[in-house]
C-alpha cells in the first residue's frame, strides 16, 4: 500500500506585523488598488480547456459591465507596479485578456493574462490570498535559489509574478521520452540538485506538477533547469519525505532516470555542489537571510504536531543534536541551514590550513 506522504489540507497563516515590516523594507510590501476579494464577485465563469480538450481545472471569469472595467484598469495598474515605475503612462496599450480562477489546491488563485495591443505580446500574473508560509516560501526561493522572484504583498492579498517553462507532468510524458542520451543525463542531473535543494530548505510537495523544466537553447544543444512554481508547503509539514521530491509517486520516472544515468559518486558530486552553492548564497545575502529567519522563528506556520515529528526525523537523518532543542518551524529550518554552512566552511578551512 502506497505511504501517504501529505496530511490533511493545510491552513492559511496571517502575516503578521514582524513580516510586514520585512516585507515593506525589502520593497514587497507595496499598496495595490485590487484585492483578492474583489477578484472573487465574479458572476459566471466557463471551463479552460487545453490543446488536447482536456480540463485544466482553470475556469474563464465573467463580471458584470460596471464592475469589469474597474477591474480591469486596477489589474493593469498591479502589471505596471510589478513590470515598470507604476505610472498610468502606459495603461492605454494594455489590455487584461482573461481572468481564469483556479479550482483546484489550496491557494485557489486567479491567473491575469494582460496583452500590450501594439505588438501583441502578452504575460501572466498571480493575485492569490496573502499565506505567511508561501510568503517564506517565496523570499527563501529569491535569497537561496539560482532564480530571483517578484512578487507583492498588500494586506491580505498576494501578486506574485508568472513562472516560464514547461510544467513537470507535461515534460515527464511528452518531452523526456524524445529527450537524447545528453539531455537525459543533464536532466538527472538537475533533478538530483532540485531535490537537494528542496530539502536543505524545507520546501515541500514538489510533484511534478509543482515544478516546471525549463530548456535554454546553447550553441548545439539545450540545457534544462527545474524551478519550483509552489511555495505553499514551505516547513508545514512533519514528515520529512514530503521535503525531498524523489518520494512522490509523481516524480518515479525522474528518479528512475537517475538511476539510469547517473552513478552513485557522481550523485553525491551533484548533491555536494548544490549544498555548496547554499552555502555560499547564505553567506552572501546573510543580513536579509537572517532578518527573514527571525521573522519566521517567531512566527506561528505549522502545528506543534508536526514540528515534533519533522525535528526528529531531521535528527535522524544528520545526527545533529540542535534539531532536538528546535520549538518552531523558524528554528528548524535555521538549524537545517546552519548545518549545510558550517560545513561548506569546514571544508574550506580545512583546504586552507592543508594548502598553508
Amino acid at each position: 500500500m502506497e505511504e501517504k506522504l501529505m496530511s490533511k489540507k493545510k491552513p492559511s497563516f496571517a502575516v503578521n506585523e514582524r513580516l510586514n515590516r520585512y516585507l515593506a523594507k525589502h520593497n514587497r510590501n507595496t499598496k495595490i488598488p485590487v484585492f483578492y476579494d474583489d477578484l472573487l464577485r465574479f458572476s459566471g465563469s466557463v471551463v479552460v480547456y487545453d490543446q488536447h480538450e482536456e480540463d485544466t481545472f482553470w475556469v474563464r471569469c465573467y463580471y458584470p459591465d460596471f464592475e469589469r472595467e474597474e477591474i480591469d484598469n486596477s489589474l493593469k495598474q498591479v502589471y505596471t507596479i510589478m513590470h515598470s515605475d507604476g505610472s498610468d503612462d502606459s495603461l492605454e496599450f494594455l489590455n487584461v485578456d482573461a481572468i481564469d480562477y483556479c479550482t483546484f489546491g489550496n491557494s485557489k488563485p486567479f491567473r491575469i493574462k494582460v496583452r500590450n495591443i501594439l505588438n501583441d505580446s502578452f504575460t501572466y500574473f498571480y493575485v492569490k490570498k496573502a499565506d505567511a508560509s508561501r510568503i517564506y516560501g517565496l523570499e527563501f526561493e529569491h535569497l537561496l535559489s539560482p532564480h530571483r522572484i517578484n512578487f507583492l504583498v498588500y494586506k491580505d492579498t498576494l501578486i506574485e509574478e508568472h513562472i516560464a517553462g514547461i510544467p513537470g507532468d507535461v515534460f515527464i510524458e511528452e518531452h523526456l521520452p524524445t529527450c537524447d542520451n545528453r539531455a537525459q543525463t543533464q536532466i538527472a542531473k538537475q533533478f538530483v540538485k532540485f531535490n537537494e535543494r528542496c530539502t536543505v530548505r524545507l520546501l515541500g510537495d514538489m510533484r511534478s506538477y509543482n515544478y516546471v523544466v525549463i530548456p535554454t537553447h546553447d550553441f548545439d544543444h539545450v540545457e534544462y533547469q527545474i524551478r519550483a512554481i509552489d511555495f505553499d508547503q514551505q516547513c508545514f509539514e512533519g514528515n520529512l519525505k514530503v521535503y525531498r521530491p524523489q518520494f512522490f509517486k509523481e516524480n518515479l520516472k525522474m528518479v528512475q532516470l537517475v538511476q539510469e544515468k547517473l552513478q552513485e559518486s557522481s550523485i553525491e558530486q551533484y548533491r555536494k555542489e548544490e549544498r555548496s552553492l547554499l552555502a555560499k548564497r547564505i553567506i552572501n545575502t546573510r543580513p536579509r537571510y537572517k532578518e527573514l529567519l527571525r521573522c519566521m522563528i517567531n512566527d506561528h506556520v505549522s502545528t506543534q504536531a508536526n514540528v515534533k515529528t519533522l525535528r526528529k526525523d531531521l535528527y535522524r537523518y544528520t545526527n545533529d543534536m540542535k534539531f532536538k532543542r528546535a520549538s518552531t518551524m523558524g528554528q528548524i529550518l535555521r538549524t537545517a541551514l546552519d548545518f549545510v554552512r558550517r560545513n561548506y566552511e569546514d571544508v574550506n578551512m580545512k583546504r586552507l590550513l592543508e594548502s598553508s
